[in-house]
């Protein structure tokens, strides 16, 4: 598996209702995507207590190969030509877990770097018991803990079924054509 995610810083003044079309209307045809566990359909509106306007995509892809096929693709390419080209950040599987919530509307994301002393092993474990602590919670979709060995940063997403805290993604489409299998693989760790 491989987590992916971009976005789109918007202008103060920008009307929000265009993204909130154009998710209305794209959003669906990721609802069958081959290789894709999921995709997260998020804006961050700066009336709702986000530092700024963004539009974002956060995906969970099977394997990088697939995600190297959506890059290299026609629907990346259909982005590009209407935002240009965003820094795309990627991450190793670090620990995922999966939730009892059946959908989605908020995306809250936090970030750690770790220390060169760090042992990654336990690193990782404090992760999965992290993720394993909130699973629980009838509001979760998923927890995922997110590797960067390029900057050693480990960023935490949580995908909650409740209305957006103050400065959250809010979920405007969760495509998870591949979550009944996540959720089956993860019933198991």
């Amino acid at each position: 598996m491989i987590l992916a995610r971009y976005r789109h810083r918007l202008p103060a003044d920008y009307d929000l209702s265009l993204i909130r079309a154009r998710i209305a209307a794209r959003g669906p045809t990721w609802d069958t995507a081959p290789d894709l566990i999921f995709k997260a359909f998020t804006l961050e509106d700066r009336s709702r207590g986000a530092s700024e306007n963004a539009y974002s995509s956060f995906y969970l892809w099977r394997d990088a190969g697939a995600a190297a096929a959506f890059f290299a693709g026609s629907g990346f390419a259909a982005v590009l030509q209407a935002f240009g080209r965003p820094r795309t950040d990627l991450w190793l599987p670090f620990a995922i877990q999966t939730g009892p919530s059946a959908q989605a509307r908020s995306l809250a994301i936090t970030h750690r770097t770790l220390p060169p002393e760090a042992d990654l092993g336990t690193e990782r474990r404090e992760d999965a018991a992290w993720g394993a602590s909130l699973r629980a919670e009838p509001d979760v979709l998923a927890v995922l803990c997110g590797l960067d060995p390029t900057s050693w940063r480990v960023t935490r997403f949580v995908l909650r079924a409740g209305e957006p805290a103050a400065g959250d993604g809010e979920i405007l489409h969760l495509a998870s054509p591949g979550l009944a299998d996540l959720r089956d693989a993860t019933s198991r760790l």
